[in-house]
């Protein structure tokens, strides 16, 4: 019995509107009341759920409101007892809360605030283990602040594409784009490893899909200080070749990087995943200063990577270019996207099999994010 079940008002609460937003990797659960709710949530296992215990609640709003999408595929909610109710989240995969709290809206009612975030097994077998079933949530903290100082600092190297999305297609060998984006991730992880107060992991670590959500996820549970995503696209002109770096940006630098962008953000749909709507929503302001801050950095990386490659690994016109990469939406991590080379191009093709080449490349990638850290932190970043 929840321990706010015994101070039910004789009158139920109205949830009068609700909302769901996210994908398979993030989802927000928006629930709207006529007056404040205490609320405890738990975890059950076997299947997967997250429980939402609320006083006694007269669910006033349309059924379609509350329909399951993003990490849920199944939402029941209604009366248990005279003075409590209940909302059941069926997960499709391990879940946990990131954020969990009642916010008073402008015009004096509160909204229920749920963000989900997926986790994985161990974490929310933790969870159900440990949890207390006798007192009311205490919020958990906002997702925003999962990528704080750590005093490590740390780096997410993205293998683009995976499993059934294979990416570009090697024009001589047909060598896959996801086999030269793991074999690259790999060398550079293990040479970010070498340098000392630098850490750096995988988002993939074999020939795994991963859509575009899921993977801005994994670099912010991970507490990631930068994202770097490695591609190796194609072109129709085959005579282009050499290396560019991408930031993000809502208008893309040139027809070149709207277009890559374009086919980028379908990987998630080529491979049969479908996205309904955009990620859960989040507080508008601070969201856009956090977003600038981190785009300043962003640049900043990016010039530390042609400054580093210059003279030493091939480079196109104007090699740092902008677009609206998807992969590249996290709010507080500075993220780039890392052409190595153009697999239409037969001698890019050459070069980004070659073992040497690679040790060359990673090496000159590892140290533009060596010196990157080092202005930070001499900056007091």
């Amino acid at each position: 019995m929840p321990a706010f079940a015994h101070a039910a008002a004789t009158q139920p609460l109205l949830a009068f509107s609700a909302r769901v937003a996210g994908d398979d990797a993030r989802t927000r659960i928006v629930i709207d009341f006529e007056k404040k709710p205490e609320f405890s949530v738990h975890y059950l296992a076997a299947p997967e759920r997250v429980i939402v215990d609320l006083p006694a609640t007269a669910f006033g709003f349309p059924a379609e409101e509350l329909a399951a999408r993003g990490l849920f595929k199944d939402i029941r909610y209604g009366t248990m007892d005279e003075s409590s109710a209940r909302i059941v989240l069926t997960a499709k995969k391990p879940v946990k809360l990131v954020l969990a709290e009642a916010q008073p809206n402008d015009n004096g009612s509160y909204r229920l605030v749920l963000d989900a975030e997926m986790t994985s097994k161990d974490t929310f077998a933790n969870l159900v283990k440990t949890q207390s079933w006798e007192m009311p949530t205490e919020a958990a903290p906002d997702a925003l602040g999962l990528a704080e100082h750590d005093n490590v600092f740390t780096v997410a190297v993205d293998a683009g594409h995976g499993g059934i999305d294979a990416g570009a297609a090697g024009a001589g060998t047909n060598t896959p784009e996801k086999t030269i984006t793991l074999a690259f991730a790999k060398m550079l992880a293990e040479r970010l490893n070498e340098i000392n107060g630098i850490k750096a992991f995988l988002t993939r670590d074999d020939d795994t899909f991963l859509s575009l959500s899921e993977r801005v996820t994994l670099a912010r549970q991970g507490r990631a200080d930068l994202f770097v995503s490695l591609h190796a696209d194609t072109l129709a002109q085959k005579d282009i070749r050499g290396a560019t770096v991408y930031t993000l940006s809502d208008k893309a630098s040139d027809r070149m990087a709207e277009n890559l962008a374009a086919r980028e953000n379908l990987s998630d749909e080529l491979a049969g995943y479908s996205i309904k709507s955009g990620p859960p929503e989040v507080a508008d302001i601070l969201l856009d200063l956090t977003r600038r801050e981190t785009q300043a950095f962003s640049i900043a990386l990016a010039n530390n990577v042609v400054e580093s490659f210059e003279g030493q690994v091939g480079l196109i016109n104007n090699p740092h270019r902008y677009a609206g990469f998807q992969v590249l939406r996290a709010p507080d991590i500075p993220s780039v996207l890392l052409e190595l080379g153009f697999l239409s191009n037969l001698e890019d093709e050459k070069l980004l099999l070659d073992e040497g080449w690679r040790e060359k490349v990673t090496g000159r990638l590892a140290d533009a994010v060596r010196r990157y850290r080092d202005r930070a932190l001499a900056n007091g970043g």
